[in-house]
């Protein structure tokens, strides 16, 4: 089995811990694991640093995959083979080729694009070999706020008010964009289109404040999307396929409690994720009344399939006062450090980290690649 981790999105730091995660939990029993890095460039290598030792320090450089002289290689298996699975080599500086062995299965641990958005996806099936995950289309939907949004309007989900804006747009006619934008109220969130992590979000509570919002959310995506503040409590539930063509399966939801409202905390950001263990509580089970609950997870279920997904996801929500909820965002490869909400929320279903990381490498068996 190929572990990847790393990758070229702003996320890079984050799958490298979540790589540390599992790489430690993984079952060595049952799987004979070979990890490989993507560098920041793109370059897929072996680990100079032992992947198990990622992690977030404070006051430390964020983990990251260290580039070498030799670039390892996925070849598709030999072809009208009945054997499903891909050959991974080794190519030195010199030209020199070494089998590192087959590959049965990819769990690609990539967070944003390039790894998460149906790039990776496409290589994977291409090469024929089964993976971990959603699939091109339901991968590339998910990444990208704005068509997820629309996926989910059809598929007859509530979503919140929003506004999108590329950067063919905004060079072309910015007043007209900001005259858009301000039909929505505010505060509203100017977020990348196509980025995870909380990366590149600002939280905007007057107009002045849009632009320098727009500018530093195109560091991460020359596509902008800009959604209406919703008063909530943010709820999260995940979303497991089933086996055998059996129902995608729910968790139990859990919910976000930023403690610190003032100007460190404005939402749940990176620092706050991944960095400031006092920032959040991550509570799981949440504390919903049952019919609440139990419609956050079908509505979890309906924005997976409205997607097409496929192995997992985390279905974001906002729960009001008045028990109607709004679905925010799907994330089809969550973080997944033992400490991350999804393997938390499964844990309170009676499904433990090494387990669940089992699960979902047999699905990936289980999943034919090419058109299904």
């Amino acid at each position: 089995m190929l572990v990847l981790y790393g990758g070229q999105s702003s996320e890079h730091a984050v799958s490298c811990v979540t790589a540390a995660g599992v790489l430690d939990a993984v079952d060595g029993e049952q799987f004979d694991v070979v990890p490989v890095g993507v560098t920041a460039a793109g370059q897929w290598t072996r680990p100079v640093i032992d992947p198990r030792t990622h992690a977030f320090v404070p006051g430390e450089d964020l983990p990251r995959v260290v580039p070498t002289d030799a670039t390892v290689q996925l070849h598709s298996g030999p072809s009208g083979s009945a054997e499903r699975g891909a050959e991974l080599l080794e190519i030195g500086a010199d030209g020199s080729a070494e089998s590192l062995g087959t590959v049965d299965v990819v769990l690609p641990l990539l967070h944003g694009p390039f790894g998460e958005d149906g790039m990776l996806q496409g290589l994977l099936e291409t090469v024929g070999v089964p993976y971990v995950g959603a699939g091109v289309l339901a991968s590339a939907v998910g990444m990208d706020k704005h068509f997820m949004k629309v996926a989910f309007t059809a598929a007859g989900l509530r979503v919140g008010p929003y506004e999108t804006v590329t950067a063919r747009q905004w060079a072309a006619d910015p007043d007209a964009a900001r005259e858009r934008l301000r039909g929505l109220r505010l505060p509203v969130f100017v977020k990348p289109a196509r980025a995870g992590s909380s990366m590149g979000i600002t939280r905007v509570e007057d107009w002045e404040q849009l632009d320098p919002a727009i500018a530093g959310a195109q560091k991460h995506d020359p596509k902008v999307i800009v959604e209406e503040g919703i008063d909530g409590r943010e709820i999260e539930c995940g979303v497991l396929d089933g086996r055998d063509g059996a129902a995608p399966r729910a968790s139990l939801p859990g919910e976000i409690v930023v403690h610190d409202g003032g100007e460190s905390h404005q939402f749940y950001d990176f620092t706050a994720k991944y960095t400031d263990a006092a920032a959040a509580d991550l509570s799981c089970p949440a504390d919903l009344p049952e019919e609440v609950s139990a419609e956050v997870r079908r509505q979890a279920v309906v924005a997976f399939e409205a997607v097409d997904g496929e192995g997992l996801s985390r279905v974001d929500f906002f729960c009001a006062e008045d028990g109607s909820v709004t679905v925010n965002e799907i994330n089809t490869m969550p973080g997944f450090t033992p400490i991350s909400m999804y393997p938390q929320m499964w844990r309170a279903t009676g499904l433990d980290y090494r387990e669940l990381i089992t699960e979902l490498i047999t699905l990936a068996r289980q999943r034919p690649v090419g058109l299904r």
